[in-house]
């Protein structure tokens, strides 16, 4: 930030993440929502927003942006171990009854909202990102499995006890998923994007269940050695 002054700019468009806001209070959960995050990449980007805020105060223009989970052309993350699992025809354990949503956003969604913020003079002010109408984990999961051909299925588990074996695994330092995405997987996490819909226009334009299958889609085709049209792959709603 302070490179970015000295170079005389004054507007920033900055992403953290939807992981600021640690355990469900309240659902949906707007910008209002208590930051509470629950690991140190939580922590690390609440940390940044703390300092943007004291940056605006200096005459710095910066909308921050609180993402769900990125889909989009090269990202897999951990759902690369989703993925392989299913390729192998093996169980897929989630983490309670599979009944909460789960919600993506697209990063073609992600850039649309940056261009907006600096059409609209770079707000000072903070907006979740996510999609519209996150279907459950169960059906996301289901309907990838038969997209794959997969003989996979479904194990619901009790949360607490796959919790407890999680944060055992982070003990003595062999970390199988994050703090902040295993703590909540059974929650109710769906951020509320109306401030961003209200104040810049925007709309997210991608549903969870396409891009879930269009990145599984571009897993196939790079292990197959083959091309993959990411850009199009996933289609509008």
């Amino acid at each position: 930030m302070k490179a970015t002054t000295k170079a005389g700019a004054n507007r920033m468009v900055q992403f953290t993440t939807d992981m600021i806001y640690g355990h469900t209070v309240q659902s949906p959960q707007t910008e209002d929502h208590p930051a509470k995050p629950l690991g140190e990449y939580g922590k690390s980007k609440w940390a940044t927003e703390k300092l943007a805020v004291e940056w605006r105060k200096q005459g710095l223009n910066i909308s921050i942006f609180r993402p769900r989970l990125i889909i989009g052309p090269g990202r897999l993350g951990i759902l690369e171990k989703l993925f392989k699992l299913i390729d192998a025809n093996l169980p897929v354990p989630m983490i309670g009854s599979g009944k909460n949503p789960y919600q993506f956003i697209s990063v073609f969604d992600c850039a649309e909202a940056a261009r907006l913020a600096w059409k609209g003079g770079v707000p000072n002010a903070e907006y979740n990102l996510g999609s519209d109408n996150p279907p459950s984990v169960k059906k996301l999961l289901g309907d990838l499995i038969v997209h794959a051909g997969s003989k996979s299925f479904l194990l619901p588990t009790p949360a607490f006890a796959v919790k407890a074996t999680l944060a055992a695994f982070d003990a003595i330092n062999l970390p199988i998923m994050d703090p902040e995405q295993y703590l909540i997987a059974n929650e109710m996490c769906i951020r509320e994007t109306g401030k961003l819909k209200r104040e810049l226009g925007w709309k997210p334009q991608y549903n969870d269940g396409a891009m879930l299958i269009a990145a599984y889609d571009e897993y196939r085709a790079k292990k197959a050695g083959q091309s993959y049209a990411t850009t199009s792959a996933v289609p509008a709603e």
